[in-house]
Formats: structure tokens, C-alpha cells, sequence
């Protein structure tokens, strides 16, 4: 049976005013780290490690029901320094590229 994943779309851009030579995606180690957390106190787990993907960077969670792996993703696209125009992906372990679940419009609307 396949495992429901839920990937975050990041666009890909860097990040103003940073200083000359400076990584210009800091926001792609912030989430990680946050991910990372998320994992270590058993709420979820990231099932891949993020990867660039065309225009979009490409965080993956597992571990729990749509509801909080959705839930996650929107604290993520709320994070400071990540770019506007974050979305998620409903999908499954099995899915043969990125992207091909349903769309959901990140952050999510406040319950």
C-alpha cells in the first residue's frame, strides 16, 4: 500500500539583501532544521532529502494524516525568509516525479 507523502514547493529565490557572497538560499538549512526538529520530536517524518526540482526546492514529509503533514507544510511556507508562492502536493511513495498529487495553496487559511 502506498505511503500518502506530502512534498512543499519552494520556489527557488534567493533571498534579498543579502550580503555579497553571501548562500543566497538561507531558508533552504532554516526548514530543514525545522523539519528536522519536527522529526526528532516524533511529529512527523521527513521521508527524502530536499532537492531542487526546476524552479522550485522540494521538502518532503511523511508519518501522519494529511491533515497535520498539510498542517506542517503551512508552518513551513510561514517561515521567515521563505518566498511566497509555496504549495503542497498531497502524493505517495509511489509517484514517479514531483508534483503530480493535488495542489494545495499554502499557507493554509487560519481554522
Amino acid at each position: 500500500m502506498p505511503t500518502m507523502v506530502v512534498e512543499t514547493h519552494v520556489p527557488l529565490q534567493p533571498t534579498p539583501d543579502l550580503a555579497d557572497g553571501a548562500y543566497p538560499f538561507p531558508w533552504i538549512e532554516e526548514v530543514e532544521d525545522f523539519l528536522s526538529d519536527l522529526e526528532d520530536q516524533g511529529d512527523v517524518e521527513v521521508f527524502d532529502e530536499g532537492e531542487e526540482d526546476g524552479g522550485v526546492y522540494v521538502f518532503f514529509v511523511t508519518g501522519a494524516g494529511e491533515g497535520d503533514l498539510l498542517a506542517v507544510a503551512s508552518r513551513v511556507a510561514a517561515l521567515p525568509g521563505v518566498p511566497a508562492g509555496t504549495v503542497a502536493f498531497v502524493s505517495t511513495d509511489e509517484a514517479e516525479e514531483f508534483g503530480l498529487g493535488r495542489r494545495v495553496a499554502l499557507p493554509l487559511p487560519a481554522p
